[in-house]
């Protein structure tokens, strides 16, 4: 009796956990973009050095992109000379934008083709070039989210002042957002000033595994000789300049053109989510230690107007103090936040960091990673990276982004966000086929939609959601080797042919009214 009673139990629970998940899959079936706040953008992204090519056309000079790649530095000793050559088939881009149904699209200006010195005279092709893509972009009912700067330092203030390292920059990215805004404005209500600027600092200036390599021994990227560097302080100093750059924009933009042009203007920040790899206390402390060294590095500045403290203790006196009059200009100089979430890297508390007596960034940070970019996003630790037929991917984890965005909340004022960058990539087929049925592409993008519903319906302020990428781009770390793409492109093709995945149908499908997935009779998901 007491057997048939427990027998009876675990059935009842069994029934109890296939109805929830059958009504979960109902419900998520049934969203659609309709249940997003009035306003809510939808989106794909991109960037200048990424996608345009005609790296030294109609008077552009070169980026120190150019000058990385020249040299054989990227993965597989690729190049963005030609890319998806949007400067030549925007219009053809557009279009496909449109018949996507994508709300805006997010682009960046190059600043060696707009300002091919870096400061003085504006190239007319290159002004006449973002003129056209922005006309475009609007012609077909597209709102463009223009990003200043996205990497893409012109070559010439790297040869005159060693770039981000001078402060002299600051006045120089100022000029430049100038013209951006004088040309611009009058038709982009939507700008960002600097794009992942707590990324940079590390891969350019501790890491050395991306331009201008700069970092210095024992540290650097394993593999990686830099020819000059300093590790330990350059990192803090180039992300200073950033900040102090960003401060400045902003400042100008409101003073000058704000009123007038009606925009608005932020900043955009890589956020992965740190997890602790156990429930330790100390693992539990390094994660959050991990979120203040790199999402707080910059919001808790933008906030609070200083560097997280922990920062502070860690790095002493490497990390620059920000004057009185800095601190009240970077204070509050953002109208949202933009943040770019592609899963979660789980850590551990490494103390022993903190006894070295020459430490990087890295050091500082005083944690281990456990698990990798791209490695970590899956469910559970251990669970199979590599999978048939698909090679190297990312694995969604909707929840990192759920996580992420609380702490936006309770711990940053809630600032309006804008997730612009989310997506899922993949290794190109080796034999050299093209991926057409991108079925995991499509079910991360679900995944990760949901997520942000759920965290708006929490009381997260997020106002747009952008999928990376819109088309085949060349990735800043792997090149040609791992494919963002809704629409894929042939690089093997002279004429770099298009073709849409299967998930840019399913994205136009939910864009233009669609259920975000289907729920088939027996409670399976249908991606499209």
């Amino acid at each position: 009796m007491e057997q048939s009673c427990g027998s009876s139990s675990r059935l009842r629970f069994l029934l109890a956990v296939l109805l929830f998940e059958l009504v979960s899959a109902a419900a998520a079936a049934a969203i659609t973009r309709d249940d997003f706040p009035e306003g809510f953008v939808f989106g794909a992204g991109s960037s200048a050095y990424q996608v345009e090519g005609a790296w030294a056309e109609d008077g552009k000079k070169p980026s120190i992109w150019d000058t990385y790649t020249h040299q054989g530095y990227a993965f597989d000793h690729a190049t963005a000379d030609v890319a998806a050559d949007q400067y030549h088939k925007y219009k053809a881009y557009v279009r496909l934008m449109h018949e996507m149904g994508l709300d805006a699209y997010r682009f960046s200006i190059s600043w060696s083709r707009l300002i091919p010195d870096g400061r003085g005279a504006v190239n007319p092709k290159g002004l006449e070039y973002y003129n056209n893509l922005i006309d475009e972009l609007l012609k077909h009912g597209i709102q463009p989210h223009t990003t200043i700067y996205h990497f893409d330092l012109p070559q010439a203030l790297q040869d005159e002042y060693n770039g981000l390292l001078s402060p002299r920059v600051i006045e120089d990215f100022t000029s430049f957002a100038d013209v951006c805004f004088r040309s611009f404005g009058d038709r982009v209500k939507q700008w960002t000033t600097v794009n992942e600027p707590n990324i940079e600092p590390l891969g350019g200036y501790d890491m050395g595994y991306l331009p201008p390599r700069r970092c210095s021994s024992p540290f650097g990227f394993p593999g990686i000789t830099c020819a000059e560097g300093n590790s330990t302080t350059e990192p803090y100093v180039v992300a200073h300049h950033l900040l102090l750059a960003h401060a400045s924009m902003v400042s100008l933009y409101r003073r000058k053109y704000q009123a007038v042009q009606g925009g608005r203007i932020g900043i955009t920040l890589l956020a992965w989510w740190y997890e602790p790899a156990t429930t330790k206390p100390e693992d539990v402390a390094a994660a959050e230690r991990m979120n203040d060294f790199t999402l707080g590095w910059f919001l808790h500045p933008l906030v609070y107007g200083d560097y997280p403290p922990v920062m502070k203790r860690n790095a002493r006196s490497k990390l620059p103090a920000l004057t009185a009059k800095e601190s009240a200009r970077v204070r509050g100089s953002f109208d949202f936040v933009g943040i770019n979430q592609y899963g979660a890297i789980y850590v551990a508390d490494d103390p022993s960091q903190l006894k070295r007596e020459l430490r990087d960034y890295s050091a500082d940070e005083a944690t281990k990673y456990i698990t990798q970019p791209f490695e970590s996003s899956r469910h559970q630790l251990g669970q199979e990276f590599k999978q048939s037929g698909l090679g190297l991917r990312n694995h969604d984890a909707p929840w990192a982004l759920r996580k992420l965005l609380e702490p936006l909340q309770t711990k940053y004022a809630n600032p309006p966000v804008v997730i612009y960058e989310n997506g899922a990539g993949h290794e190109p087929d080796p034999s050299g086929g093209l991926l057409y049925d991108d079925e995991f592409r499509s079910h991360f993008l679900q995944v990760y939609i949901e997520a942000a519903l759920q965290s708006i319906r929490n009381g997260s302020d997020v106002g747009g959601y952008f999928v990376w990428s819109f088309m085949d781009v060349f990735e800043y770390i792997f090149a040609y080797q791992f494919q963002f793409g809704l629409i894929g492109v042939d690089y093997g093709a002279e004429g770099r042919t298009r073709y849409a995945r299967s998930s840019a149908r399913w994205y136009a499908g939910f864009l233009h009214g669609g259920e975000l997935r289907t729920v088939a009779p027996d409670g399976s998901r249908a991606s499209s």
